[in-house]
């Protein structure tokens, strides 16, 4: 593939994807299992940061968030191009706290494979619409940890926050936005796994986004991600196991042996979000960590207001 030979031959160069994941509610294309997993080996071995774009979320904020009836593919364009232009603020604008591509690897990977990111973007406005709304950087901060907001259809409840990163947009303080992250990092500690100290990362850019005060940009990197692979790779492997449409594949030179290598591939991944998501040092920070889940409820609450 083209991201094989480009590691090949730039090595020393980060390898960024923004990868769209199918959904049957948004399209029909009855092969799109396969093209998913096979798709996703290639990303696991071959690139450094992969920003996971899952067409069932996407959907889901357009009618349920937007009130959208019909989306249409534009629909859901404007908001992956809303991620894509918040995540590289940092490197077209000026801001007192900057973030570029290899900070954010360093900080966002703590193991080469778990490089797979559930980005979301806040306030969320519908194409053509502007953000009439008040906002401050509490409520910010406090939409960016809410499932809704994000851009995979996975619940942060479920898993480990590893890593995560706010990307912040307007005129405000530095002191204002450390505040609300230490904030939603102790109200809501059971959420993050704790052998990862200072695991959420900020950067602040003055120019807000066109027609806004402020805005935020969230990456995280969690084991609640298992979702949505747990969910590409259940359809694909009840294709596989009735050989279904398979000919497509083989009658271009594909062998069997390299799907069920895919899908190999996948439930090592699976594992290996699982295991660090989970890992705790002990009985005792199991048990505090329970009852500060039972305490702080969802995420999306995490925040106190300024």
């Amino acid at each position: 593939s083209h991201r094989r030979e480009g590691k090949q031959e730039y090595p020393d160069r980060v390898i960024c994807t923004y990868s769209v994941m199918t959904s049957p509610k948004v399209s029909e294309v009855v092969v799109e299992p396969y093209n998913n997993v096979l798709g996703f080996s290639h990303l696991i071995d071959h690139t450094d940061q992969c920003y996971c774009l899952d067409n069932e979320a996407l959907y889901h904020i357009t009618t349920k968030t937007l009130n959208l009836k019909f989306p249409t593919t534009g629909d859901l364009n404007h908001i992956i191009a809303a991620v894509m232009a918040g995540v590289t603020t940092c490197f077209r604008f000026p801001g007192q706290l900057n973030a570029d591509l290899r900070k954010l690897l360093v900080n966002m990977v703590p193991f080469p494979r778990l490089h797979f990111f559930v980005p979301g973007f806040v306030p969320l406005t519908a194409r053509g619409s502007q953000a009439f709304r008040n906002v401050t950087v509490a409520s910010l901060v406090q939409q960016m940890f809410d499932a809704s907001t994000l851009m995979c259809a996975c619940d942060p409840r479920k898993g480990k926050f590893l890593t995560a990163a706010c990307i912040f947009r307007g005129r405000m303080s530095v002191r204002q936005v450390d505040e609300q992250i230490v904030n939603v990092k102790d109200k809501n500690s059971a959420y993050f796994v704790d052998w990862i100290p200072n695991n959420i990362k900020s950067a602040i850019c003055d120019i807000p986004p066109r027609g806004m005060k402020m805005a935020a940009t969230f990456i995280g990197n969690t084991s609640a991600i298992n979702e949505v692979f747990t969910r590409i790779l259940g359809q694909f492997s009840l294709m596989l196991k009735k050989k279904a449409f398979l000919h497509w594949y083989t009658s271009e030179g594909m062998e069997l042996i390299e799907l069920e290598d895919c899908e190999a591939n996948m439930k090592d991944l699976i594992k290996e979000y699982d295991r660090y998501g989970h890992e705790v040092g002990g009985s005792e920070e199991r048990d505090a960590g329970r009852k500060s889940k039972s305490k702080s409820g969802s995420p999306s609450t995490a925040t106190t207001e300024e």
